[in-house]
C-alpha cells in the first residue's frame, strides 16, 4: 500500500486497558490492526518519563496505517493512568518498567502471538522499555532521543537552567506540593514524587545503590538480543549523543545502529527532544524509519 501522509494518516484508534501484575489499572491505545494471529509485526511505544502517550499518537497512527499495530499507553500517575490526587501518589522508575511497561508487552503478545515485536521507547522510556520482563520477546528497538537522565550528559547550551531545575528545584517542589507540578508549570505532566526524586537524585553515571528492583530492571537490558536503531537529534537538550551511547552500553546484547542527525539534515529548523513524533517531521525522518521497521 502507498504511504499514509503524515498528517492525514489513518485514525483507526481503539482505546484498551491494561492490568498489571498488581491490579493497577493502565490507560492504553492501540492504533492500526487489530489482535489477529496472522499480524506478522506488531509494536509496543514506551513513552518518555511522565509524558502521556498521546505526545505520541501521530507517530503511532501512522505506523498503524502502514499496517503495524501500535499500542500506546500511559505509565501509572500520568495521562489516562493518572491517579485522581497526584500528592503522595506512589510511582517509582521500577514500578513503569517491572509493572505497566511489562503489562504492555504481555497484551500485545497475546493478542497478536506469531507476530514479530518491535519496541520504541522515547526518552528514558529506553531504559523503562529494556528493563521490562518480557522485554526479551522484542526482536527489533527504535529508540528515540534515549538518555539516561545523568545532568553531565545534557547539552553543554542548556546543561546550567536544565541542571537547576531538575536536580535542584524539583527536589525542593516535591518536598511543598508531594509530587512534582509540571502541569502548573506548563512543562508538562505533573510527577509522581518518587520517580521525581530518583531523577532529581542522580548524581553519577551509576543508578541509585541499594534499590534491588532498580537494579534488575537495569541488568535485565543487558540481557536482550536483536537490533536497535537509535536517533539522536544535535539540538536535543536532554538526549544527547553521550547520553545515547550511554543508554546503548546497557544495552550491550543488542546490535545496534547509533545516526545522530541535525535539524538541517531533515530540512526541519528544530527538533529537539519532541520534534521526531509532531507531522512535520513524517517525510525525513517517519519514512525512513517506516521502512528500517518494515524491512
Amino acid at each position: 500500500m502507498p504511504d499514509p501522509s503524515p498528517v492525514d494518516a489513518g485514525q483507526q484508534a481503539t482505546p484498551v486497558e491494561l492490568t498489571a501484575s498488581d491490579g493497577f489499572v493502565l490507560g492504553a491505545t492501540l492504533f492500526g490492526p487489530p489482535p489477529d494471529a496472522g499480524i506478522r509485526r506488531a509494536a509496543v511505544l514506551c513513552p518518555g518519563g511522565g509524558v502521556p502517550a498521546r505526545v505520541y499518537r501521530r507517530f503511532a497512527s501512522w505506523l498503524g496505517a502502514r499496517g503495524l499495530p501500535v499500542l500506546t499507553f500511559d505509565y501509572r500517575g500520568i495521562g489516562r493512568s493518572k491517579s485522581a490526587k497526584p500528592r503522595g501518589f506512589d510511582a517509582a522508575f521500577e514500578d513503569w518498567s517491572d509493572q505497566d511497561c511489562a503489562a504492555a508487552i504481555a497484551w500485545l503478545r497475546t493478542s497478536y502471538p506469531r507476530a514479530e515485536l518491535t519496541g520504541i521507547a522515547h526518552s528514558i522510556g529506553g531504559l523503562i522499555l529494556a528493563g521490562a520482563p518480557g522485554a526479551k520477546q522484542i526482536e527489533r528497538f527504535l529508540l528515540v532521543g534515549v538518555h539516561t537522565a545523568y545532568h553531565r550528559d545534557y547539552h553543554v547550551r542548556w546543561r546550567l537552567p536544565m541542571t537547576v531545575m531538575w536536580h535542584g528545584v524539583m527536589p525542593a517542589l516535591c518536598g511543598v506540593f508531594g509530587y512534582f507540578p509540571g502541569h502548573a508549570l506548563r512543562i508538562g505532566e505533573d510527577l509522581p514524587a518518587t520517580f521525581a526524586m530518583q531523577w532529581a537524585s542522580r548524581r553519577t553515571p551509576d543508578f541509585q545503590p541499594g534499590n534491588p528492583r532498580l537494579a534488575a530492571c537495569i541488568a535485565r537490558g543487558g540481557e536482550l538480543q536483536g537490533r536497535a536503531l537509535a536517533l539522536t537529534f544535535t539540538d536535543d537538550g536532554f538526549a544527547t549523543a553521550r547520553g545515547a551511547r550511554r543508554v546503548l552500553e546497557r544495552l550491550s546484547g543488542i546490535a545496534a545502529e547509533h545516526r545522530v542527525i541535525a535539524p538541517r539534515e531533515a530540512g526541519m529548523k528544530k527538533i529537539g527532544h519532541f520534534g521526531f513524533f509532531r507531522p512535520s517531521a513524517g517525510e525525513a525522518l517517519w519514512r525512513p524509519v517506516g521502512d528500517w521497521l518494515a524491512a
